[in-house]
């Protein structure tokens, strides 16, 4: 159900002009990592190798035959077969506490202006979360998000929330953007995903969705893409 609101209009934040659908748009889809969460896959990278694990690499795998991160992304595999797996590959013995640890590393949090802006543009647009996640990281953030901010989960903040590990889609397949629109009943052309991937906003294309690349590279901020 979309939240009402006795705010004055003129007064809310809304999408810049320069965004060429802009006025269309009545429902906007969030990435977490990139866009909303601060990330930094080095840091995880340097704690595996510390560790014992030498071939991690940014793509989030192991072996190009046993790729157990998204295997785990996609809900394919529990958290203790993903540690279980993932330990043969370390150099020496390694706890379930410090795969937790070292995993999570590359999480850096939520900057307190892009949760302000979120509750400022849902009085004027249906919000909602389309992330590619797991359950480890998972629990991390929202423990995070609660204690930082006072919600007792995202759906709170957004309308909805939607991770891969729970639906067992994931991004970029025209899939997960069909499965979505489906479920909270959205006109695909008055819709808009924000992700700093390339390849997801492509996804949302192919699904009819107005997709946008946040450009992180270039220093772009999702809070750059609204005006008040």
């Amino acid at each position: 159900m979309q939240r009402e609101s006795k705010a004055n209009p003129s007064r809310m934040h809304r999408l810049k002009s320069s965004i060429p659908y802009a006025a269309k748009i009545k429902n906007i889809f969030f990435d977490f990592g990139g866009v909303l969460c601060d990330l930094d896959i080095s840091k995880t990278e340097k704690r595996f190798f510390e560790l014992g694990l030498k071939n991690f690499d940014s793509g989030y795998s192991v072996t190009e035959r046993d790729d157990l991160f998204r295997k785990l992304e996609r809900g394919a595999i529990s958290p203790q077969q993903f540690r279980d797996s993932l330990k043969k590959f370390f150099t020496r013995s390694v706890s379930d506490e410090e795969i937790d640890q070292s995993w999570n590393e590359l999480l850096i949090g939520i900057p307190e202006e892009r949760i302000r802006l979120l509750e400022k543009i849902r009085l004027n647009y249906r919000i909602f979360l389309l992330s590619n996640s797991n359950e480890i990281h998972y629990n991390k953030f929202l423990s995070d998000f609660k204690s930082r901010f006072g919600y007792n989960g995202f759906n709170d903040l957004f309308e909805k929330a939607y991770f891969s590990f729970q639906i067992q889609l994931q991004k970029p397949s025209k899939e997960i953007f069909e499965f979505v629109l489906n479920d909270s009943n959205l006109a695909a052309d008055e819709t808009m995903f924000i992700d700093d991937s390339v390849q997801h906003v492509h996804g949302a294309a192919r699904a009819g969705i107005q997709g946008y690349h946040l450009n992180l590279e270039k220093g772009e901020q999702v809070t750059d893409l609204f005006e008040y």
